[in-house]
């Protein structure tokens, strides 16, 4: 069972790639998204209820703010080596995606999108690393199978994502539905809390500020790549452009 319902992630994946090839990462997002609720539309219903439960809670002042000192990591990589915020940051500006898990369909998408810019956030002069909460068990086949050109850090117990205040529980459907999917979070994460991070952009100066942010309530619409570059090619003319964060 567990294994059929991971060839429907698959085909569904493989299906929104082939036909959107050349769309905006949250055409494709939406893509998914429809795809999947005419599927699985116990998902999409408890999917739709969880992100209308947390956006209750949100005003736009969930996580760091533009202008603020982003709180500083250390978190191990699939091989095991611990990368800080700082380290990073000697080098450049740092783009931090904060991601639900190896097994989510749209981190996958959007990860997949940062490794097609990654050469060109390069040339800007920056890093981009991905955080979950996933052991490197389950990191380090990730990285290879999505060919990622960039670290996955472990977030061990979701400790830095609580630091920042971006951790929730799915709530009993969410889980009782994953357990039924054969997600299974206590696996991937060593612990039994059913907790998740909201999904995050952050593009850190190399001062330590944060310039953009994108806090996604809505875990199903990410930040565009091209706000990414615009946000770096800015940084790196040494001006930022408000239109370009939220």
């Amino acid at each position: 069972m567990k294994e059929q319902k991971s060839t429907f992630r698959r085909r569904t994946e493989q299906s929104v790639q082939a036909e959107h090839s050349h769309a905006s990462l949250n055409s494709k997002l939406l893509a998914y998204r429809k795809e999947s609720a005419i599927r699985r539309p116990a998902f999409a219903k408890a999917y739709d209820e969880l992100v209308g439960r947390l956006d209750v809670i949100d005003r736009g002042q969930v996580g760091p703010q533009l202008g603020d000192l982003m709180p500083g990591f250390n978190l191990p990589d699939a091989t095991g080596r611990f990368v800080s915020l700082s380290s990073l940051l000697q080098s450049g500006p740092v783009v931090i995606s904060i991601n639900r898990g190896h097994w989510c369909p749209y981190c996958k998408l959007e990860l997949q999108s940062l490794a097609a810019i990654h050469n060109e956030i390069e040339r800007l002069g920056a890093r981009v690393i991905s955080i979950m909460p996933d052991s490197a068990r389950f990191t380090g086949n990730y990285i290879a199978q999505n060919n990622l050109p960039f670290p996955v850090l472990s977030d061990i117990d979701l400790g830095y994502s609580l630091s920042l205040g971006l951790i929730f529980w799915v709530g009993a459907e969410i889980q009782k539905l994953y357990e039924e999917a054969g997600v299974e979070l206590e696996k991937y994460q060593g612990n039994r809390g059913y907790f998740l991070p909201m999904v995050a952009k952050f593009i850190v100066g190399r001062n330590g500020l944060v310039k953009a942010r994108e806090v996604n309530i809505e875990f199903r619409v990410r930040m565009e790549p091209k706000a990414i570059i615009a946000t770096l090619e800015d940084l790196r003319a040494g001006s930022t452009d408000d239109s370009l964060r939220r």
